[in-house]
């Protein structure tokens, strides 16, 4: 078993600033946006174009997140390879469904693993932010896991929803910035449960979690 860090190791980490945290969390997507959105062409050259950028610009991400805080997240991790994945597939085989429909992969993982935790008592959401809510008891803990679940769940099913029924410049929207529009409303509605059950707002604002990257 690794030795704990000492207080001078700990000391030498970085922290995140406001801007490290919004580069490494929303630079990919803001560029597969703009790629989308102001590419010339039929949708078929905006998606293969702007999927190239996605697939340039995560590894860009990965290696910026670890020279400057020395951490990368498991959900950056996730994104980052189903990013690869689903945009390999999407120029392989020239179908933007792929990079569609990855979204909700990602979406169904995180769901799914926070159901894992819940049902086998291990604090999955409580290790990935527990520094973003200080004094949160175990049942504020559980009852926002089940929340997440529940958010997680269906925006994998409003995904395929909006990917189904609309265009992809509809989908491209919603992917950015309308998710992030409803992951900020839903974590602004749970504010009243997280005070109720400890949480303590003094916390820096850098130590607050983003949303998975879409």
């Amino acid at each position: 078993m690794a030795d704990a860090p000492t207080p001078t190791e700990a000391k030498k980490a970085p922290e995140a600033s406001p801007l490290t945290q919004l580069l490494v969390d929303f630079g990919p997507i803001l560029v597969f946006f703009l790629f989308s959105i102001f590419t010339p062409g039929p949708a078929i050259v905006k998606g293969i174009t702007a999927t190239i950028a996605f697939m340039v610009v995560m590894p860009i991400a990965l290696i910026y997140s670890w020279i400057r805080i020395r951490h990368i997240s498991l959900v950056l991790w996730m994104t980052a390879v189903l990013v690869l994945f689903f945009g390999a597939l999407t120029i392989y085989f020239h179908d933007l469904n792929f990079i569609q429909l990855k979204p909700s992969f990602l979406y169904a993982i995180m769901s799914v693993g926070l159901g894992y935790g819940l049902a086998s008592g291990k604090p999955l959401l409580e290790l990935l932010m527990g520094k973003a809510y200080p004094g949160l008891s175990d049942r504020g803990w559980r009852i926002l896991t089940i929340n997440y679940m529940i958010f997680f769940a269906a925006m994998a099913v409003a995904n395929v929803v909006v990917w189904w029924l609309f265009s992809y410049t509809v989908w491209t929207w919603f992917k950015f910035p309308g998710v992030l529009i409803l992951t900020f409303l839903f974590g602004a509605a749970n504010i009243p449960m997280l005070m109720k059950h400890g949480l303590q707002l003094e916390k820096p604002a850098e130590e607050a979690p983003s949303p998975p990257q879409p």
